[in-house]
């Protein structure tokens, strides 16, 4: 890229990204489904059959880590409801872990003393995203990874093992039970590390000790029944025009007692083993097998909260304690129209209308069959309801989500056939806003998320609407021109260390440019190319013609006779393509998701 391109793709980054706090309205998207015409109707009857490439591309937008030819021609050729029971019929597969414990055995065999890390964590998770099959357990797991968070800025360095075992136990729940996933993010070495329940003891009368409630309050926060008591649609119910608390102290007092007396998995039970640090009592699969139970350290006193209680045991029994809290949690009437929200806004749409919530949150209620927190149910409820899938309701100014970095730049892989010359799929942290992504799987700063799921942008109409748009907490200046320019490197070079010493000529993942600079003679079919592997649909006329004037600007030598030009000629070529891909990454069309 030239340096005469850098203020525009500055200047258009600014209004993609800062334009979406006032672009949005206060019509509810459930008004536009009655004002969908024929042809829509039509088309959302192909989801059975077939589907046009619009609805294809969306769903692989909403489903998937971006959208690429073979993806987009399954979907148009089964149809959207036959290709999401495909994906959701594929088997889960654990690699994390298996990948980060083969990374460290073959970096120890050059230095015992080291270690595999975070990188191994992150760079599988990226090998997954672009190239596996299962691309919706794949997408469901980063999601659930952004509820029931747990980060490497905590678990790092030889405990990454851990977070990428979670990330396998996440992989494997996605299609589960509810219930299972949420024993599983419990009982989770990483999960107690990082919310500090392993190790976790009793009461003691005498120096005051109190069970640490980190967890306790957290994983009904965060994980299950949230703040305020809720209507089935998601709606907060009120007592006097105030929302009424799901939860006091007392109840995280009570909850955090039956989390007392966990700690690392072993062969016994003892304190050695319990406490940790002497490495005689370091099982070797401690990082990948669930916490166990250590009797000694577990209260025997009742433990009340939620209406619920855990009667005093005159023999400790930490596992019947945490079986009696999840089951509580469970049950709890909150727990479809949160979780429910939340996937909906992590898939489809950041602000989705209470009658859209009540649908899912009616299926993780019963999946038809009497089953509760099935979670294919639910995920089939979030990408087939109506107002995922016809187009009339995404076309409302309240409807959609920006899309979140990570996935932007694993759209632009998938959609231009990025390859890996260490065939590892390496990709380093990307956090700083300044000069990267703002964002890093994985690695969010704060058991919070990158964002909340309730973030409302101060000031302009999405403020006055009440509407929640969470990938906006980390848009800002800095982030804006930080993407910007992150994003001009990686286009023009690849993206990733030069190799796994760092020493190589080019970084590890390259995309693919070819049919692209076969038209580069020809800006405007360059520019239609580019824009349908990025876009669902025909772009504003205002971008078409943005991207095409940028593109022409780069001026094309003429052939001499000797091709002695053939080198200038390349160049301009290359200039032109990554004007063309840069511009659109950066557009309004393309970071917002409808």
């Amino acid at each position: 890229m030239t340096p005469a391109a850098l203020p525009r793709t500055r200047a258009l980054a600014t209004v993609a990204l800062l334009g979406l706090l006032t672009a949005c309205g206060g019509q509810n998207p459930e008004s536009d489904s009655a004002a969908l015409s024929q042809s829509d109707t039509r088309r959302s009857a192909l989801a059975a059959t077939g589907a046009t490439r619009t609805e294809a591309f969306r769903l692989l937008n909403q489903a998937s880590f971006g959208a690429n030819a073979s993806t987009l021609s399954r979907i148009q050729s089964v149809g959207t409801a036959k290709w999401i029971d495909e994906q959701l019929a594929m088997p889960a597969q654990d690699v994390h872990r298996t990948r980060w414990l083969a990374a460290d055995a073959a970096i120890k065999k050059g230095d015992p003393k080291a270690t595999a890390g975070n990188n191994e964590v992150i760079s599988s998770i990226y090998e997954r995203a672009l190239f596996a099959d299962d691309q919706l357990r794949q997408r469901v797991k980063l999601a659930l990874s952004e509820i029931f968070v747990i980060s490497l800025i905590e678990v790092s360095g030889t405990q990454a093992e851990m977070a990428a075992s979670y990330y396998d136990m996440l992989g494997r729940n996605a299609f589960g039970n509810f219930r299972t996933l949420l024993q599983d993010v419990t009982m989770h070495p990483a999960m107690g590390k990082y919310l500090s329940h392993l190790r976790n003891q009793p009461a003691d009368p005498v120096t005051g000790r109190q069970p640490d409630q980190n967890f306790a309050r957290e994983v009904m926060q965060l994980f299950s029944i949230g703040l305020v008591q809720l209507n089935p649609d998601g709606t907060a119910k009120l007592s006097g025009g105030l929302p009424i608390p799901t939860y006091d102290q007392d109840d995280v007092a009570g909850i955090a007692s039956t989390f007392t007396g966990f700690s690392w998995y072993g062969p016994d039970t003892s304190k050695p083993r319990f406490f940790g640090g002497d490495p005689a009592y370091a099982d070797p699969n401690r990082y990948g097998t669930p916490m166990q139970g250590y009797p000694q350290y577990h209260a025997i006193t009742p433990k009340v909260f939620l209406g619920t209680q855990v009667p005093a045991q005159k023999v400790a029994d930490p596992d019947a304690s945490v079986k009696i809290a999840v089951d509580t949690l469970f049950k709890h009437a909150n727990v479809g129209p949160f979780i429910g929200r939340q996937l909906i806004q992590r898939l489809v749409t950041s602000d989705p209308s209470p009658a859209y919530v009540q649908r899912v949150a009616n299926k993780f209620a019963n999946n038809g069959n009497g089953v509760r927190g099935d979670m294919k149910a639910v995920l089939r409820a979030v990408l087939n309801d109506k107002e995922a899938r016809r187009a009339g309701v995404a076309s409302g100014e309240r409807y959609g989500k920006v899309r979140e970095p990570i996935l932007r730049v694993t759209a632009w892989l998938r959609a231009f056939n990025a390859t890996s010359d260490s065939g590892k799929v390496l990709i380093a942290p990307t956090s700083d806003a300044a000069t990267e992504l703002n964002q890093t799987p994985l690695s969010s700063p704060s058991v919070f998320n990158f964002y909340r799921p309730g973030y409302i942008p101060a000031g302009g109409e999405a403020d006055a609407a009440r509407m929640t748009l969470p990938e906006m907490q980390i848009t800002n200046e800095t982030s804006i021109a930080g993407y910007a320019n992150y994003m001009m490197g990686v286009v023009q070079r690849g993206i990733g260390p030069r190799g796994e010493d760092n020493l190589g000529e080019r970084p590890d993942m390259q995309p693919n440019y070819t049919a692209e600079t076969a038209l580069a003679e020809d800006p405007p079919a360059l520019v239609t190319q580019v824009f349908d592997k990025l876009l669902p649909s025909s772009p504003s006329a205002t971008l078409r013609n943005e991207v095409l004037a940028a593109v022409q600007a780069h001026t094309m030598p003429p052939k001499r006779p000797d091709d002695s030009n053939a080198l200038a000629r390349d160049n301009a070529k290359a200039r032109r393509v990554q004007t063309a891909i840069l511009l659109t990454l950066v557009s309004p069309e393309f970071i917002v998701q409808k």
